[in-house]
């Protein structure tokens, strides 16, 4: 069998290599037929399978094995251009070693088209590389298809596989039409697969429309703050008006792992869903300590694409990498960035939610001060570099003015480095103080009249004070007028 000498790693399917000998020893037109269908579904055109069919039937047997070569270079060529992640068991070579190589902080050189690096508490950028040229992203479009489906849908509803989800091109989780399933295994088909189909699927049941699904996806980008995102289809097959950058894609990435059903599904190595074994495409997971997600992609034009995020202790980074030129690339390019922010940084806490920060002097309150603390906390990745030369400033209100309510903003505190802002919180007073009045004026004259009279042999202005006794005369006088 011709089909045992090559490696299925294109196609990832003895069956074509099955059918393929089957029309080298029979010339029957029906088995031609049967030949093309299933090669159209895989992923290539009709009118190349056509081609490549009559190829086949054009040879003597004495030249199958050359023939055979163009055929597999026909499809690779085609493959390449057409279907997404339908290479994602190409082998990694070399990628990982053993050898150590000392830490630099000197930023990286990589092969990747572009690429950034976030911390994924704070947003800081650790690493960027050409991050915020649009580009087409492929099937980590996949990561929005999820988080918005997980939002809207119920996890257990029932999915019916329509005709257009069970012909989509590319990587597929093989899908038939009429098939039910819930919208979980969809998803786990959707992120671990990049099942194309999949998405389709999801797309219909959200938004009744795979373009109005895309439409929503739009939307959410822009609610989420990115401004050069658009979405064309829920797969990332290559569409005009399809793009992102390597920046808005760890954005949206960041936003997605906060959901924990997200977070779930992406670390997830391999399940089984409705007679079907599902094996995530996502490298990382395997070959990257600490990594725990989230998403291949690849399409002719968007070249090979990863977003991956790892965690050591609380410190969780997430890194992106745009047009690289193979998957070894790809995944070399992601562990160099990767342990370029988990080398180089250290997560710092430099301020913690309630803390309290300085006090405010009120006017005419009860009480003659107020605490002020932090709104929120402050958790950021510095170099050794950076927390040496970081610089702390407190800007707040002089004086308040009775009364003073708890929880109203009243000044900021910024974090800067070389005079660059780097983090900052708001500051919020945290008690309520009242204005003094006539019956507060009223209660401390009566308290210094019973001291008075407690104390008869003791001089009543030795006994608060002559200021102060004239001061509460004259203001329970101005009160009582």
């Amino acid at each position: 069998m011709i089909y045992c000498t090559i490696s299925p790693n294109v196609v990832n399917h003895t069956l074509f290599f099955e059918k393929i000998n089957k029309i080298l020893e029979s010339k029957s037109i029906y088995k031609l037929n049967e030949t093309v269908i299933y090669l159209w579904r895989r992923g290539l055109p009709k009118k190349i399978v056509l081609d490549v069919i009559q190829v086949v039937k054009n040879i003597r047997v004495g030249k199958i094995f050359v023939v055979f070569i163009c055929v597999l270079a026909i499809f690779t060529s085609h493959a390449l251009a057409y279907a997404d992640d339908f290479h994602e068991y190409e082998p990694i070579n070399e990628a990982f070693t053993k050898e150590v190589v000392e830490a630099s902080a000197t930023p990286p050189v990589i092969e990747a088209g572009a690429a950034i690096v976030i911390d994924a508490k704070s947003g800081r950028v650790l690493y960027a590389k050409n991050a915020d040229s649009r580009r087409p992203m492929a099937s980590t479009t996949k990561i929005m298809t999820a988080i918005v489906a997980i939002e809207k849908g119920g996890l257990e509803d029932k999915v019916k596989v329509s005709k257009r989800a069970a012909s989509v091109r590319g990587s597929v989780i093989h899908l038939r039409a009429g098939e039910e399933l819930t919208l979980r295994e969809l998803l786990y088909g959707l992120m671990l697969n990049s099942g194309n189909d999949a998405a389709i699927a999801i797309a219909e049941h959200i938004g009744g429309t795979v373009e109005n699904f895309a439409q929503i996806m739009t939307n959410k980008a822009k609610e989420i703050g990115l401004k050069d995102t658009a979405f064309k289809t829920p797969h990332g097959l290559d569409a005009t008006g399809h793009y992102t950058t390597a920046r808005e894609l760890a954005l949206l990435t960041r936003y997605a792992l906060d959901n924990p059903v997200f977070s779930k599904i992406v670390s997830t190595q391999s399940m089984a869903i409705s007679n079907r074994t599902l094996n995530n495409t996502n490298e990382m997971l395997r070959l990257y300590n600490g990594a725990d997600g989230v998403k291949t992609g690849y399409t002719g034009k968007a070249g090979r694409c990863l977003v991956t995020t790892a965690k050591r202790g609380d410190f969780r980074i997430i890194s992106v990498v745009l047009n690289c030129s193979s998957r070894t690339i790809r995944a070399k390019s992601s562990k160099t960035i990767l342990d370029y922010g988990f080398d180089n940084y250290k997560l710092y806490t430099l301020l913690q939610k309630d803390q309290q920060i300085t006090k405010i002097e009120v006017k005419k309150g009860i009480k003659k001060f107020t605490n002020v603390t932090a709104v929120s906390g402050v958790e950021i990745p510095l170099t050794l570099e950076e927390k040496n030369k970081l610089k702390e400033e407190i800007s707040t209100y002089a004086i308040l003015n009775a009364p003073v309510h708890e929880g109203i903003e009243v000044g900021t505190i910024v974090f800067s480095i070389d005079d660059k802002i780097i983090a900052q919180s708001d500051l919020k007073t945290c008690e309520s103080i009242s204005r003094k009045n006539f019956w507060y004026y009223w209660h401390e004259i009566t308290d210094i009249w019973y001291r008075i009279m407690l104390h008869p042999d003791v001089n009543a202005f030795t006994l608060v004070g002559s200021n102060r006794l004239f001061h509460y005369f004259c203001i329970g006088i101005f009160h009582a007028l």
